[in-house]
């Protein structure tokens, strides 16, 4: 088991600067929260009336903070043997400063006019805290208030910098030049409330990088909602398998876990065994000590240092495979997972006028992997390269609607994605059941609930080995789309020639057309550019996202939007057969309930890091 260790700091009352009225009340809380939720071991906390721990006081002032930060690591290290896959998190809610280009934090006793020699350098802090020997050390400061004025620049410039050299995951209140807020009508910070949800029950936020969406979102809702000023919390996370760190295990999807076991999968290969073995010890913590692959890699790391010490090559993945396509437990098996095939496949692309007549026609190329299903069964799943692109519709769109802004700026990542929706015959050979209304083996399944989605998602990760998922809603746009700025992918309109939707209500200057009343064979009408089929019509697929009204505070780096005010709602795209034309463009957004099976929904996959 992980050992989970922190240290909280509140400070209401300050002997040289203005009083705070709820930072004393945040330090408490998030000390109950690690408590209660996190399964922390121990969390000090030092506050205006604290109880002391031990002997030894808890006033928040400078000489027994920097007792603490200079004794306790020391302490962490040999005596309870704290290392690899152990947290220790610093809370701090109070006054910051910024002097000579350093970033400090005002103790009780801080004076304004002697900062170096009455104030805690937060250098100071983050080089202790890494002395504890755990590998997850997480930086929170609530300290951006200026001395209690609500202008000028606060601490976190220079600590961003200083994280970043360091590997400290640290979680600031707000940018430099902004004010964090106390909230009188919650009793809290606005970003201690919204901290505390987003690890808690109401976001559920397992990961850095989840909870660093759900701040970006929640934290100016808040603001907004009670000061009507602004707030932007931020978060460093370096090296990138720092965001994908799981701060509370009990709320760790499949996914998360899957995606740590990619970065060590990926450190092993690069020979940086250490690294392996850090996040190998991670990935078993988030699964209770169940996971088989984690034991089995870690025992490998550890045959692997001996034959080292030895002076003998070890043989690695290139040589001798040690995959295994069992369930290793909470997680998903991708210890040096079969790299597929990948193939090349024609295609032809056609462009139509604003009428829908076709005006050019061309022949393209895409790569793509078989994955073998069983009984002759393939999910042929298509390379989709890497981009930035514009999502969204602009505002002169015809029958857009306001969800679909503000367009932005969004850059994707490469990945895989189903060349089709996910066909009855695919569905049956893994869930070992077909739901489907319309029936047809080459037709898509419908009526699968969200949940339904990501359990086929899991079943197919186990059963191959590698990693599989929904697509986040930037993902498909991305790959709808294929580089196409038109309202379709096809030009400014479609016809019923070349999508299955409601040809009674056509878009734009297309003429009406044939209204099917049911799904088609997937592959029936041509592709996009990138040689995937049916994005637009036939059925409506779900998206790994929560759904939100708008971009406001989403993601521009491809990742899903995991975060928002109903996570039982969530993200459909595409149109589909019952739908009117408009419905069908590539930046049409749709919800639906998680729990829904509609005969007009289905899904298509995505996979990463098969390559």
């Amino acid at each position: 088991m992980a050992k989970n260790w922190a240290i909280a700091i509140g400070i209401n009352q300050y002997n040289y600067l203005q009083p705070l009225n709820y930072a004393k009340r945040d330090a408490e809380l998030i000390q109950a929260f690690l408590y209660k939720e996190a399964g922390f071991e121990q969390v000090i906390l030092f506050s205006d009336d604290s109880p002391d721990f031990g002997d030894d006081s808890t006033r928040p002032i400078r000489a027994n903070l920097r007792r603490v930060l200079l004794d306790l690591p020391d302490l962490l290290r040999t005596k309870c043997g704290m290392g690899a896959g152990d947290n220790f998190w610093f809370f701090f809610s109070g006054h910051g400063m910024r002097h000579d280009g350093r970033d400090y934090l005002m103790s009780s006793d801080g004076n304004p006019r002697d900062i170096v020699d009455t104030a805690i350098s937060i250098n100071f802090v983050t080089e202790n805290l890494r002395r504890c020997g755990a590998d997850n050390v997480v930086l929170i400061l609530d300290a951006c208030r200026n001395e209690g004025q609500k202008s000028g620049q606060g601490i976190g410039g220079q600590t961003a910098e200083t994280a970043r050299e360091q590997g400290v995951i640290s979680i600031f209140s707000c940018k430099p030049n902004e004010y964090s807020y106390e909230i009188p009508a919650l009793q809290q910070g606005a970003f201690t409330t919204a901290l505390i949800d987003g690890l808690g029950i109401k976001g559920k936020c397992a990961t850095v990088e989840r909870l660093n969406q759900y701040l970006s979102f929640r934290v100016p809702e808040l603001v907004r909602q009670h000061q009507n000023g602004r707030q932007t919390p931020y978060v460093i996370a370096e090296p990138i398998n720092k965001s994908h760190l799981i701060l509370v295990p009990q709320y760790a999807t499949l996914a998360d876990i899957s995606t740590l076991k990619i970065d060590a999968y990926q450190a092993k290969e690069e020979g940086n065994l250490d690294l392996a073995e850090q996040l190998w010890i991670r990935v078993l913590a988030a699964a209770s000590g169940q996971d088989t692959d984690a034991i089995r890699a870690i025992k490998k790391i550890a045959i692997e240092r001996e034959l080292l010490g030895r002076g003998e090559t070890p043989v690695t993945s290139s040589s001798k495979s040690n995959y295994t396509s069992g369930n290793s437990g909470k997680g998903v098996s991708t210890v040096e997972p079969p790299v597929p095939t990948v193939s090349t496949f024609q295609f032809e692309v056609v462009t139509v006028n604003a009428q829908g007549k076709i005006t050019n026609r061309q022949n393209h190329t895409a790569k793509y992997f078989a994955e073998d299903l069983g009984n002759g069964i393939k999910l042929d799943m298509v390379q989709i390269p890497g981009g930035t692109f514009m999502m969204g519709s602009p505002t002169k769109e015809a029958e857009r609607l306001d969800r679909e802004s503000p367009q932005r700026q969004v850059t994707v990542p490469g990945f895989f994605m189903g060349k089709y929706a996910v066909t009855q015959e695919q569905y049956q050979a893994i869930m070992g059941t077909n739901p489907a209304r319309f029936k047809g083996e080459k037709r898509p399944v419908e009526k699968v609930s969200w949940d339904d989605a990501v359990e086929f998602c899991k079943k197919l990760s186990q059963k191959t080995g590698k990693t599989y998922r929904l697509p986040s809603e930037a993902e498909w746009e991305y790959a709808c789309r294929a580089e196409t700025t038109t309202p379709f992918y096809f030009g400014e309109t479609i016809t019923p020639d070349l999508v299955n939707y409601d040809g009674n209500y056509p878009y734009g200057s297309a003429p009406k057309g044939e209204y099917r009343e049911q799904t088609t064979n997937v592959g029936k009408f041509p592709p996009n550019s990138f040689g995937l089929y049916d994005m637009c019509g036939n059925i409506w697929e779900w998206c790994e996202d929560v759904y939100n009204d708008s971009y406001q505070g989403a993601p521009t780096d491809g990742s899903a939007w995991l975060t928002g005010s109903d996570n039982n709602t969530k993200l459909l795209r595409g149109g589909s057969w019952n739908n009117n034309a408009r419905n069908c463009r590539s930046a049409n957004r749709n919800r639906n309930a998680r729990a829904n099976r509609n005969n007009n929904v289905g899904f298509r996959v995505v996979a990463v890091a098969v390559a």
